[in-house]
């Protein structure tokens, strides 16, 4: 087989791109906030864009030579506004995290007032954690879940707006398992003169396919990250009423970035595209689906589940009710075959290094094919593994029945044999 130019100039980083190509394609992937890209997605990310240096927008550049930059940013922000029936997009952050700073940066200045849920009742860093600059730059006030449903007590939402009068109230989530009131949450900012963002980093999917309700009509500003349910390469997204355009956009650049990724940016443009297609609507309810189905046999398996189970793509399973830490469940299982994250729980004991939960996540199983009978059969092994951390013998025979599973849903196979160890490496 024919060397590529990367494993004649670095066999070390080819192998470890062999290597990983190999845990993905052998290996049960249930992180909820990963996916796997479709070729086509792979093969923009890898463009000669990566050249290109286009400070700017469309057709108001600061470098020259980007006539065809302008084309493949005009196509992303046509198909998002397409995809998410938005007023205005900004195709150019690099990550969640920097729309997210890009919004606040537009609406807010420092040592105004934000509610944000809590990083352990299932909320992000970027919604006001001490620790991130949004805890460091603003005065937080966190909101949070129901001790008794463990889902968003929106009366103490309202309670705490009417007591603070925040300048904006984040809503969205990074472990919740259910469905977000974004009419609700408006409403109560509404009555307090507070602007609304809505992070749906991780429910994108679902509100482009229409199986989660839409923040679009209700919300100020809406930025999700582009990799998650979206299926799309690493990156973000921020839009907003046609009100805030200027304002977001001076706020990514020169706000917050520089030049754009603009092979990534093209990445993106491939991505909503292939979320246009009705097939993906297909792929999102099927996503839900097989959610509900893992949900049922693990609770079947004597497992509690936070809320009791869930509505969108993800579950937050409590190990601590079978005398399991996070970190000891995740450890158990990848020597399974199987990858889950370690995760808080709504007020977890443990630190969030141990944790006493599991998030769980059915997106890139089913961009494999994956359906309700390998769910069932995924949750029983998890269930297996889980009864038993300790027992290595049962975690190998587990992780060859991966394999062989694995095996009959394959995943990136040219890329295996461009990366061969055998003739490549």
């Amino acid at each position: 087989m024919h060397k590529s130019a990367l494993s004649e100039v670095d066999p070390q980083i080819a192998e470890a791109i062999y290597n990983e190509t190999q845990r993905l394609a052998s290996g049960l992937e249930l992180i909820a906030s990963e996916n796997y890209v479709s070729e086509a997605v792979l093969e923009a990310m890898g463009s000669v864009f990566t050249n290109k240096y286009a400070e700017g927008y469309p057709g108001r550049r600061y470098y020259g030579g980007c006539e065809f930059v302008d084309v493949v940013e005009r196509l992303a922000q046509d198909r998002a506004k397409q995809l998410f029936h938005c007023d205005h997009v900004n195709v150019q952050p690099h990550s969640g995290a920097q729309a997210n700073m890009s919004v606040y940066l537009a609406a807010l200045k420092p040592g105004d007032t934000i509610l944000g849920m809590d990083l352990s009742h299932g909320g992000h860093l970027t919604h006001g954690h001490p620790l991130n600059f949004s805890g460091k730059y603003f005065n937080v006030v966190p909101y949070g879940v129901d001790k008794e449903t463990e889902r968003i007590d929106y009366k103490e939402l309202e309670r705490l707006a009417h007591e603070h009068r925040p300048k904006m109230i984040i809503c969205g989530a990074s472990a919740y398992p259910r469905t977000i009131d974004f009419e609700r949450i408006a409403a109560i900012a509404r009555a307090v003169d507070a602007l609304v963002l809505a992070d749906i980093a991780h429910i994108a999917g679902l509100v482009a396919a229409g199986l989660h309700p839409s923040p679009i009509p209700h919300a100020d500003f809406v930025t999700s990250t582009t990799h998650k349910t979206l299926r799309g390469p690493r990156s973000g997204i921020a839009m907003c009423t046609e009100k805030h355009s200027k304002e977001l956009d001076r706020a990514v650049f020169p706000g917050v970035q520089g030049g754009p990724l603009v092979h990534i940016i093209a990445a993106k443009a491939v991505c909503f595209h292939e979320a246009l297609q009705p097939g993906f609507k297909a792929y999102q309810a099927q996503v839900v689906k097989n959610a509900s189905i893992l949900a049922e046999t693990l609770r079947n398996a004597g497992f509690r589940l936070v809320s009791g189970g869930t509505d969108n793509h993800l579950i937050l399973v409590d190990v601590s009710s079978k005398g399991l830490t996070g970190k000891i469940a995740e450890k158990a299982l990848e020597k399974a075959g199987i990858t889950v994250n370690k995760n808080t729980i709504p007020f977890d004991k443990n630190p969030p290094l141990i944790s006493s939960g599991i998030r769980i996540g059915t997106p890139a199983l089913t961009t494999r094919g994956m359906r309700e009978e390998e769910m069932q059969k995924i949750g029983t092994w998890i269930a297996e593994v889980l009864s038993a951390v300790d027992d290595t013998g049962l975690q190998e025979r587990i992780r060859l029945e991966v394999e062989r599973l694995c095996h009959n849903f394959p995943l990136y196979q040219s890329r295996l044999q461009r990366y061969d160890k055998a003739s490549s490496i």
